[in-house]
């Protein structure tokens, strides 16, 4: 499906007219004149409730985006994609992590291969495994059960699996410490392996290829240090792989019957579902990895045939496409109150930015409006803290996305209902502000003179009118924190089809690691240096020196 450019279209221009008004409007007055506003904008899905009706947004901005998915092919792009056509065209591959959740006996074939045949082999395969090591049958290289298990991979093989286990900490078997290295940075590795026993622990070696560099080197790095106080032919009982390439595990020391692979059609950010998720499966169960799966699959269901209206990854896309095209706001903060989830805004970093950070269509020609904001964030409350004053009070738009379960899955007195009201507190609070006249009526019944009142109005006066979404779920269950991950992944999707880009190649990511072998041939001697600019020849000759000394 070939897309005109975007600007061009009458759909975008309608928008385009109508957001001259909406830069006017302020949500207190849509609030005061809509009584009806909140029921109206929110949205349940597959365990999550979605409240969008804090946004500079009414009925006619929702009907006149909906107008604009339909026209740039969302439903036909989301139905191409769930059927398995090649929409990644960069790389002619088929997209399909919905896949990896879908349930056993779902007909799926593509190029002639039973899609869901294969994945539930190896799932098949995750659930002996995780098994024998969580109930001890798996024993280390002297007879002892495993205690520690570390994942080594990066991006996707790191930062899906690094923030499920967090976030499911409440599920995770009290035997088994789970830790995660992913930084070239030797330090990374350095203190983990300070926490760790060669006889009782089991590293996961997640990567594609097996020749990922930064992720290799940690892999030999933990297999030196292994080998230090045990035997070569004691490696299979500590090392396993997450690959496709036998022959490069084989070499490794690892018995390729503990390699489990997954597919060219798994992209590294959403790789979580695979075979990438195994230290997920190990920490939590496979009951409850099935969990995982099962709330996305439900976000899945729910995304292929809910109307675009009432469909929430469509309406967190078009709200998120809303707010950056037409309100300029060029980030996007992600607040969730819930400590377990602290790494998920670095998670949606990756999913988002590495997605949708890109400046030319599909058709290879310059995108003609802003892509992706910049992702960030922080659990509240210590977000609150932090950089929440610049949200509430600086000179830049930010939208928020607040993220919080209804009940805790603790039982300390006090601490959710203090959780809840900040959340809420917050959510209202970008979205009223405080006037002029309610500041100073404020420092008047504290009996400020009139003199200092004036010169404090200015600096305690809140615009408000700051854009935010809801999304609540009832605990943050396997099931629940699925149903997140995929809610986030379609509406990733959504914007990319809207923007006519290519959502699933990283290109860009590629040209920083071919300069690294370069430098780093230079650094340890064994290549002449090359003609780089003076900034980048300066540092290599201080690297050097450095080492010398």
């Amino acid at each position: 499906m070939r897309l005109p450019a975007l600007t061009s279209t009458a759909a975008y221009q309608a928008l385009e007219n109508h957001a001259h008004d909406a830069r006017d409007w302020h949500m207190r007055q849509l609030f005061q004149k809509d009584p009806g506003r909140f029921p109206r904008m929110t949205v349940d899905a597959a365990g999550l409730f979605l409240d969008y009706s804090k946004n500079r947004a009414n009925d006619e901005t929702m009907q006149l985006l909906v107008h604009l998915a339909r026209t740039r092919g969302v439903a036909e792009q989301r139905d191409a994609m769930f059927a398995g056509e090649k929409i990644n065209i960069t790389e002619r591959r088929s997209v399909l992590h919905t896949a990896l959740r879908m349930p056993r006996g779902k007909a799926l074939k593509v190029d002639g291969q039973d899609v869901n045949a294969d994945v539930h082999a190896v799932l098949d395969r995750i659930k002996v495994f995780t098994d024998k090591v969580r109930n001890g049958g798996w024993l280390g290289h002297t007879g002892k059960p495993i205690t520690d298990v570390v994942n080594i991979g990066i991006g996707g093989s790191d930062l899906g699996p690094k923030m499920a286990v967090l976030a499911l900490r409440s599920y995770c078997h009290p035997r088994l410490k789970m830790h995660f290295v992913s930084n070239v940075d030797g330090h990374d590795m350095d203190a983990v392996l300070a926490q760790v026993n060669p006889e009782t622990t089991l590293f996961i070696v997640a990567s594609k290829t097996f020749t990922t560099a930064e992720t290799m080197l940690n892999a030999q790095t933990a297999r030196s240090w292994f080998l230090a106080k045990a035997k070569e032919t004691d490696l299979p009982r500590h090392f396993v792989a997450v690959s496709t390439n036998t022959d490069a595990v084989r070499t490794f020391g690892i018995d390729p019957e503990n390699m489990f692979p997954f597919w060219d059609w798994v992209g590294g950010r959403y790789s979580v579902w695979s075979a990438i998720g195994l230290s997920v499966a190990v920490a939590i169960g496979f009951g409850y990895f099935q969990a995982f799966l099962e709330g996305a699959h439900a976000m899945d269901e729910h995304f292929r045939e809910a109307p675009l209206e009432a469909n929430m990854p469509v309406l967190l896309a078009l709200i998120g496409f809303w707010n950056r095209q037409f309100l300029g706001a060029s980030s996007l903060s992600i607040a969730p109150y819930h400590q377990d989830l602290n790494r998920f805004p670095a998670y949606l970093q990756q999913l988002d930015m590495e997605s949708n950070g890109k400046r030319v269509t599909k058709n290879g020609q310059p995108v003609d409006t802003p892509t992706c904001p910049v992702v960030w964030g922080e659990c509240g409350t210590n977000a609150q803290h932090a950089y929440f004053q610049l949200l509430h009070q600086g000179s830049d738009i930010t939208p928020i996305d607040f993220i919080a379960a209804l009940r805790a899955t603790h039982d300390l007195p006090g601490h959710h209902d203090a959780l809840l009201a900040n959340c809420f507190a917050q959510s209202e609070a970008f979205m009223k502000g405080k006037t002029e006249d309610e500041v100073r009526a404020e420092l008047k019944g504290a009996n400020v003179p009139p003199a200092e009142l004036e010169e404090l109005v200015p600096h305690k006066t809140f615009p408000g009118n700051r854009p935010s979404n809801t999304i609540l779920m009832d605990q943050l269950t396997p099931s629940a924190l699925g149903a997140l991950i995929a809610l986030y992944e379609h509406k990733t999707f959504v914007q990319g089809v809207i923007w006519n880009i290519a959502s699933f190649d990283q290109w860009g990511v590629e040209l920083g690691k071919v300069l690294a072998k370069k430098i780093q041939a230079e650094l340890t001697g064994k290549a002449d240096p090359e003609a780089h600019d003076s900034s980048t020849n300066g540092l290599i000759v201080m690297a050097k020196a450095a080492q010398i000394q």
